[in-house]
């Protein structure tokens, strides 16, 4: 299941993982993130143990979402050792999604 990201432990579970993080910026109200939400939860099963994949509610998180700029969702950021290593802007395919968090591991 994927992670609930938030202000209080954003800090620790995804600048100081150890592993490839994958964050998912959605709000309910958008139709978009909708589609996208189902794939990032494949994704948090699928790569179990070997990244880690979670999920941040803009509406409820307002400072993460400033923090990265975040202006269109969904967006989906990948972490590597707290950094920001590759972004995705809206839906796409979870094959592409995939791709991406694998080339990071």
């Amino acid at each position: 299941m994927a992670v609930e990201f938030n202000d209080s432990n954003f800090e620790q579970l995804v600048k100081k993982s150890d592993k490839t993080v994958l964050v998912d910026f959605w709000a309910e109200w958008c139709g978009p993130c909708r589609m996208v939400g189902p794939i990032v939860e494949e994704l948090a099963k699928e790569y179990e143990g070997k990244a880690v994949v979670g999920k941040v509610n803009v509406d409820h998180n307002p400072n993460i979402s400033m923090e990265f700029g975040i202006r269109n969702i969904p967006t989906i950021l990948f972490f590597k050792n707290g950094q920001i290593v590759d972004k995705q802007v809206g839906a796409v395919p979870k094959a592409q999604l995939a791709a991406k968090l694998q080339s990071h591991l």
